[in-house]
């Protein structure tokens, strides 16, 4: 007897966790991704920066410097590039999020109401 009620309040409590179990894992992933994102830009940004030290420390003499500048609009349309890039992914990343968590709401919605 209590087998069957203990066993029937956890498969009741099952049911009830199971959305909440269901956003903590798409949150968990979103915030997985999310971090994957903000780290490869951080790798990206650093790298810029480190290399454009480095090219400023080769400066030597006018002709260097005249190379350095030139390059400089090529790096800046890198970094342009690399902005807008990172931008949509986040957008994407975000939209993606949304339209999952839509769907878990609007699946957890049409359980609850009566048909």
């Amino acid at each position: 007897m209590y087998t069957e009620m203990f066993k029937s309040f956890s498969e009741q409590t099952e049911k009830s966790l199971a959305p909440y179990v269901k956003f903590n894992k798409l949150f968990t992933k979103n915030v997985e991704e999310l971090t994957e994102l903000q780290l490869a830009a951080v790798r990206a940004y650093s790298d810029l920066g480190l290399s454009q030290l480095k090219a400023i420390s080769e400066i030597k003499d006018l002709q260097s410097l005249t190379s350095f500048q030139s390059q400089q609009l090529e790096n800046l349309t890198n970094l342009s590039k690399q902005l807008v890039d990172d931008s949509n992914k986040f957008s994407a990343l975000a939209q993606g999020f949304k339209n999952e968590v839509e769907e878990l709401v609007a699946e957890n919605v049409k359980q609850v109401t009566p048909a």
